[in-house]
């Protein structure tokens, strides 16, 4: 399945949180991507077999006597998942995985993906869930492609368990008088294939006048486009909100990048299951729910310094 979805629409704009709510201490800057099986969780590591799991028995059989839940995941997304400096994943996704393992009984284990290839990997049952900064749409709910318009899978539920919108950046001190993203056009923008940034500069260079053609460069993952940014290949970079004021924040010791303009297209980000496993989408969604009244959501999030991303409960195909 062709993982581009359009989100939202351009016009729609939220600014989530500043800059410096991103800074994690002692977190680096991901310069690779590995492709062993890691188990996430950070500091919330999980005992997949522990009796205290209130909500275990809400589980698959199948999944509840293996202990463990596979998780297709790009990560590559610091802060959202990444791995630190001694190759451990981490990031806001694996904590709260890890915390909802707590209520589960299993362990959340992530499995190293390319973005656009996770909802693929689902349909295939090479993952059970994907959850890897996914926003919740309509088109992805549906099985739609969004460039084309056609049906190209059954499509999946998610379970949303955050909201982000979408920035751009420049290199720092060379903004090219790039507020909005009208003000792309006559230039090249780089972004990570399969994602809303992409989407939106699809969208945006359909609108650009003649003689002023947005360039797009799309990659694998958001760590080779600030690499080509980084050096002088483009003139803007897109990712969604969180990633793009942790890349400004670290890259460089925060020489490198400058967000500009304002953060739009807010959206959940949710946690996608197969349509046909309603079962474990829903266990999913008491877990969450659990970690969000007993306070440990809270904690992961002012952890990561995300707060206005924060949701109070977990819905199920809450996107537009």
């Amino acid at each position: 399945m062709t993982a581009s979805s359009t989100r939202r629409t351009t016009a729609a704009r939220s600014r989530l949180a500043a800059v410096g709510a991103i800074a994690v201490a002692g977190a680096l800057l991901l310069t690779g991507c590995g492709d062993q099986t890691e188990n996430g969780g950070g500091s919330d590591s999980t005992d997949a077999t522990t009796a205290a799991a209130p909500l275990a028995d809400k589980l698959p059989k199948e999944i509840r006597d293996k202990g463990v839940i596979k998780v297709g995941s790009d990560i590559a997304y610091a802060p959202v998942e990444f791995k630190d400096s001694s190759g451990k994943t981490v990031g806001i996704d694996p904590d709260i995985a890890a915390a909802m393992g707590k209520q589960l009984g299993v362990t959340f284990q992530f499995e190293n993906g390319t973005f656009d290839t996770l909802i693929t990997g689902l349909r295939s049952k090479r993952y059970d869930i994907a959850m890897s900064a996914m926003t919740d749409t309509k088109d992805r709910q549906e099985g739609i492609d969004s460039d084309t318009g056609k049906k190209v899978g059954e499509g999946v539920d998610f379970v949303d368990y955050f909201t982000a919108g979408v920035s751009i950046y420049t290199k720092k001190g060379d903004d090219q008088g790039i507020k909005t993203w009208s003000d792309l056009c006559g230039k090249k923008i780089v972004v990570q294939r399969g994602t809303v940034s992409e989407d939106l500069a699809k969208a945006e260079a359909k609108n650009c006048p003649k003689g002023k053609k947005l360039s797009i460069e799309a990659f694998d993952n958001d760590q080779q486009a600030q690499t080509r940014l980084r050096a002088g290949g483009a003139d803007a970079g897109s990712s969604d909100f969180p990633v793009a004021a942790y890349a400004v924040q670290t890259s460089g010791g925060g020489k490198d990048f400058q967000l500009v303009g304002e953060q739009v297209e807010a959206a959940p980000y949710g946690i996608a299951v197969a349509k046909n496993n309603t079962q474990l989408r829903d266990a999913l969604q008491a877990a969450l729910d659990a970690i969000i009244a007993n306070g440990e959501y809270d904690k992961i999030i002012k952890k990561w310094g995300v707060e206005d991303g924060a949701v109070d409960k977990a819905a199920i195909n809450g996107g537009k």
